[in-house]
């Protein structure tokens, strides 16, 4: 089989977004007076969208929607400290022009793109699917299957790359083939992956650049 098309997670994946969330939802907390959460902690949270990281990580509290615009205006302000390129992605996306390249992501496309302008990174996706970009969020496979389609691109010829379990789901669902990035934020919980990525490197070991 012949790979022509590359769908990938954004956070954890290409990027190191960790220190910029967690200090955004500290800010947070205390502004409840909570006190702050070390970054294991909110590395646990986050994967599954805003959402469901406002709600892990104001766990004592009831969860109401202002909590969650709190923080994504606190998010918002502050997207680009910290935030960087793993060491060997940019150099991996540039051996991939021949192919088709799309992000796949949970964080809400308000975000998604000033990143991918502010990091240097637009160039290398034509196609930009957010957290909010489709009625479902992966692991449901409609994100994927509308990266797809905005391609013109096949299943059977394309390869979702994320470090989390919801990555993965959404990839198989989607009938695509999938692969773990061992170095992020998430985890595979078990999900079965075909291919294994340990560092950025691994990629263009996987994945060399296609052939004209």
């Amino acid at each position: 089989m012949t790979l022509a098309t590359l769908l990938f997670d954004l956070d954890g994946t290409l990027v190191d977004s960790l220190r910029d969330l967690a200090a955004a939802l500290n800010r947070l907390r205390g502004e409840l007076g909570l006190a702050p959460l070390p970054l294991d902690r909110v590395r646990a949270c986050v994967g599954d969208g805003a959402t469901l990281l406002v709600q892990r990580g104001l766990a004592e509290i009831p969860y109401e929607d202002d909590l969650l615009k709190r923080f994504l205006r606190l998010y918002g302000e502050h997207l680009l400290d910290e935030t960087r390129v793993y060491p060997g992605i940019r150099e991996f996306l540039d051996g991939q022009e021949r192919r088709k390249l799309a992000i796949v992501t949970n964080k809400p496309a308000a975000f998604t793109r000033p990143l991918l302008d502010g990091l240097g990174l637009t160039r290398y996706f034509p196609v930009v699917i957010g957290g909010d970009s489709c009625a479902e969020k992966k692991p449901h496979p409609e994100p994927v299957r509308e990266a797809l389609r905005r391609l013109g691109a096949k299943a059977e010829t394309a390869v979702m790359i994320g470090d989390h379990h919801t990555d993965l789901r959404a990839g198989a669902a989607g009938g695509l083939r999938t692969c773990f990035c061992a170095w992020g934020l998430g985890h595979h919980g078990d999900c079965p992956y075909d291919d294994l990525a340990a560092t950025p490197a691994d990629l263009a070991r996987l994945y060399p650049g296609a052939s004209p």
